[in-house]
C-alpha cells in the first residue's frame, strides 16, 4: 500500500481532522479488513512506516511453551520453533507474519475501502459530537430546512442538521423553510446506528440567559452575573442577577434605557414578560424580591419552605394570573412558597371592640 501516509494527510486536511487520529483509524480499518479476509480467530496489527509511507499488516502468533496444548502454529507457536525465526523471542511475545491485502485483488481492495470509509466517518461524527457537546446551552443561529408532520423543525447549523421538537418550541411558534432561527443547543448524542443528533431548544431558561448575554454587554463581560432564571415559555420569566462591581446596577444594566435591552429579548421570546430582580444571598430577601410586583411584609424560612406574610391586597399580585408569578418565584428561589395574609385578625378584633362600645352606649337592640 504505497504512499498511504500521503492519503492520511489528504483526508486529515480535507475533513479538518488531525493526522494522528486519521492514522489510527486507518490502522484499525486495516486490522478489521484482515479479520474479514483472513478470519476473525487471529490477532492482527497494522503499523505505519513513516520512511516508506507504507502500512504494514501483520498476523500475530503468540509464543508459548513447547508443551502447551494450544499449539497450532496459526494462533500459537512453540518457543523452540519461534527461536528458529528470532532467537530473542520469549514466552508471551508475538511472532509477526506480514500479510499482503493487495495480493487479494479487488475483493481485498473493496473490503479495505469500505472499512476505511466507515472508520473515517465514525471519526468525523465523534469530533462533531465533541464540538457540540462542548457547546451545550450555547446560542446558535441556523436556517430551517424542513418541518415534518410531527412539527419537528430541522435547522442547518454549520456542518450539521439539528432538530427542534415541538416541545422545545415556544407555544404558537411556527417556522417555515428558509427562516433563520435562534436557539440553544440542548443536547448532542452520538448513536452507532443513527449517527449524531443535536437537539435545539427555545423553551429552556438557558435560552433566555443566552439571549441576555448576547444583548447585555455587562453580562457578556462578567460585570453582571445571572444567578438563576425561570420561565413559563411564551408567558412570563424571572431572572435573578447580581453585580461584581458596586458601580453597576445589575437590574438597570439588564433592562437598559427605557427597557430597550430587555424588550429586545422579550421580542425574541414572542413577547414573554421578563422580571429582572437583584439576587440576594439572604434567602428571606431573595424570596421577597422574587414575588415582585407584590410587596411583602416578611418571610420566614423553614427548611425548603418559605412562609410569606403579606396584606390581602398584595396576595393576588404575589400569586399572579393562573398562579404564574408564585410558580416562577418558587422555581427561581428553589423554595416552596406559602402565603399568609396579615391584618385579617386585627380587623376582626377591631370590629369586636367597636361592637362592644356600641352596646355600652346604646344597649342591646
Amino acid at each position: 500500500m504505497e504512499k498511504i501516509s500521503d492519503i492520511i494527510e489528504s483526508i486529515a486536511n480535507e475533513k479538518g481532522l488531525s493526522y494522528d487520529d486519521v492514522k489510527d483509524r486507518i490502522c484499525i480499518a486495516f486490522v478489521n479488513a484482515a479479520k474479514r479476509l483472513y478470519g476473525p480467530q487471529c490477532e492482527y496489527e497494522a503499523t505505519l512506516d513513516q520512511l516508506t509511507k507504507c502500512i504494514h499488516l501483520y498476523q500475530k502468533i503468540l509464543v508459548v511453551e513447547d508443551s502447551d496444548e494450544r499449539l497450532d502454529e496459526e494462533h500459537f507457536i512453540s518457543l523452540k520453533k519461534a527461536h528458529e525465526v528470532d532467537s530473542s523471542l520469549e514466552i508471551g511475545d508475538s511472532l509477526n507474519y506480514e500479510l499482503n491485502i493487495d495480493g487479494l485483488g479487488r475483493t481485498g481492495a473493496g473490503v479495505l475501502s469500505r472499512e476505511i470509509e466507515y472508520h473515517i466517518q465514525r471519526l468525523i461524527e465523534e469530533k462533531i459530537h465533541e464540538k457540540y457537546s462542548s457547546k451545550i446551552n450555547t446560542l446558535v443561529f441556523g436556517t430551517v430546512t424542513r418541518v415534518d408532520s410531527d412539527e419537528n423543525t430541522y435547522i442547518e447549523i454549520d456542518e450539521i442538521r439539528a432538530v427542534m421538537s415541538m416541545k422545545n418550541r415556544i407555544k404558537d411558534e411556527k417556522f417555515r423553510v428558509g427562516n433563520t432561527v435562534k436557539a440553544i443547543i440542548k443536547s448532542a448524542n452520538l448513536d452507532k446506528k443513527d449517527g449524531i443528533r443535536v437537539e435545539l431548544s427555545r423553551t429552556s431558561p438557558k435560552f433566555l440567559e443566552a439571549l441576555l448575554k448576547a444583548e447585555v454587554p455587562e453580562i457578556k463581560d462578567g460585570g453582571v452575573v445571572i444567578h438563576n432564571s425561570a420561565r413559563i415559555p411564551g408567558k412570563k420569566a424571572k431572572v435573578a442577577l447580581y453585580s461584581n462591581s458596586p458601580s453597576i446596577d445589575p437590574v438597570g444594566a439588564t433592562v437598559g434605557i427605557k427597557g430597550v435591552r430587555i424588550n429586545a429579548v422579550s421580542a425574541e421570546l414572542n413577547g414573554e414578560n421578563i422580571d429582572a430582580i437583584e439576587y440576594s444571598s439572604e434567602p428571606t430577601i431573595f424570596v421577597a424580591r422574587s414575588l415582585a410586583p407584590a410587596i411583602i411584609n416578611s418571610v420566614k424560612i423553614e427548611g425548603n419552605k418559605a412562609i410569606v406574610s403579606l396584606v390581602a391586597e398584595q396576595k393576588s399580585k404575589a400569586i399572579g394570573s393562573s398562579g404564574i408569578n408564585i410558580r416562577l418565584a418558587s422555581m427561581l428561589t428553589g423554595y416552596e412558597i406559602e402565603l399568609h395574609e396579615v391584618g385579617s385578625a386585627a380587623k376582626e378584633i377591631n370590629n369586636e371592640e367597636g361592637l362592644k362600645n356600641l352596646k355600652a352606649l346604646f344597649g342591646d337592640m
